[in-house]
């Protein structure tokens, strides 16, 4: 499981770099789990319980829509943290599930361990408003990549920023990630590759 945390500490170091009292403290409050493809972690109609760090493998964070759709409002290219952020920073019920798409190979933290590591830890509270910084920005990029570009153009970007989801993923996902018909989809990329 060392793979695990040293996948982690890599992905921090990014950010900031980790003394070994934060490491040690990490070891103790991120749980290994490894989780079967197609399970969904954290259901609908609950709290979120976990901060999960994708070392391996995609998940998708999606709800059902009045006409049960599934509607994909996050997928994750390589390893990241991933959760129902709103809903798990303020424990309230989530309208959103989490689903490991192939199996996937985790660290996770409780809601509580995470407000034990911020005051505890020298480091935790720092990378973790910028994790979260981060994933508003993209968001909001998201957004607005949605309203402003066509769906060729949101299809080309995403190719661009995340080139291997589409040999992992199942496209329905992406379509739906793109706001857009699983046909449509296939359409663009028939164009695409001629």
């Amino acid at each position: 499981m060392e793979h695990y945390y040293q996948r982690f500490f890599s992905y921090v170091g990014e950010i900031l770099s980790l003394p070994d009292e934060d490491k040690a403290s990490i070891r103790r409050m991120f749980q290994p789990v490894f989780v079967p493809r197609d399970t969904i972690i954290e259901p609908a109609g609950q709290v979120p319980q976990y901060h999960n760090f994708i070392v391996s493998g995609y998940m998708r964070n999606f709800y059902v829509d009045r006409d049960a759709n599934e509607i994909t409002t996050d997928l994750n290219e390589g390893s990241r943290f991933f959760t129902s952020y709103f809903h798990f920073m303020n424990r309230t019920v989530s309208n959103e599930n989490l689903h490991c798409i192939t199996d996937c190979e985790l660290l996770r933290i409780s809601r509580d361990d995470v407000d034990v590591g911020a005051e505890r830890s020298r480091t935790q509270k720092d990378y973790t408003i910028q994790i979260l910084q981060k994933h508003l920005e993209e968001e909001k990029s998201r957004i607005n990549d949605m309203t402003s570009l066509t769906a060729e153009d949101r299809y080309r970007k995403f190719l661009r920023q995340k080139p291997t989801i589409i040999q992992h993923v199942p496209l329905r996902y992406v379509a739906s990630y793109l706001g857009i018909t699983q046909r449509h989809l296939s359409r663009l990329r028939s164009g695409l590759a001629s």
